[in-house]
Formats: C-alpha cells, sequence, structure tokens
C-alpha cells in the first residue's frame, strides 16, 4: 500500500458508510505497515466473505479470498490463526445489506 494502513483502513470505512454499510476495526495493527483482513457480512443471505491483500506474479497488488467458504465461524477461525502468525494484522468488517466489499483495488475471482 502507499497510504500507511491506519490511512488505508479510515478510506475503506468512510467509503462503506458513504455507501450505506457499516464498517469497523476489529483488530488493530501496525499503523503503518499492517497488513489488512476485510470480512464482509451480508445480513440479508446470512453469509460472510474474507478478503486478503496478495501480490500477483506481476507485482501488481490485489485482493483475494483466502477461504472459499461463506460461513463466518470458518473465517473467524481463519482470522485468528493469521493473528497469531502476524500481530501487525489488522481487521475490518463490514456489515452490507448487498455484500459489496468497497475496495477499489482489483478482486481476484475465487
Amino acid at each position: 500500500m502507499l497510504l500507511s494502513t491506519d490511512i488505508w483502513v479510515s478510506a475503506l470505512i468512510r467509503r462503506a458508510e458513504i455507501g450505506g454499510a457499516f464498517g469497523v476495526v476489529v483488530r488493530k495493527g501496525d499503523a503503518r505497515a499492517g497488513a489488512v483482513l476485510v470480512k464482509v457480512l451480508n445480513r440479508t443471505d446470512g453469509t460472510a466473505r474474507l478478503y486478503a491483500e496478495a501480490t500477483r506474479m506481476d507485482g501488481e497488488r490485489v485482493w483475494m479470498q483466502p477461504q472459499l467458504t461463506d460461513q463466518e465461524p470458518d473465517l473467524d477461525r481463519y482470522i485468528e490463526r493469521a493473528a497469531r502468525i502476524d500481530p501487525d494484522i489488522w481487521v475490518v468488517e463490514i456489515e452490507d445489506r448487498e455484500g459489496r466489499h468497497f475496495l477499489t483495488e482489483p478482486v481476484e475471482k475465487a
């Protein structure tokens, strides 16, 4: 990320709020260079998705789904494991009726 993580996370939450969703920081990591996980909750159909930043072979930064399940408990277990491995990780949770992630960067299809 070109921006510090705390500023990038604030901008993501602001985009979600402008779009009518609710965003919150569930876990705060390193303000300058922490990795970010974005969990999206769709309360309409009871599903959840998780997005993690990745770098493609060509060097472009993209977002991907590290877990293809749509069950929130499975995603929470993944987040717990990731936090044990990387204590500087951020977790942002977005609740949206349409299940939108509000990421402006490319998102790889599962």
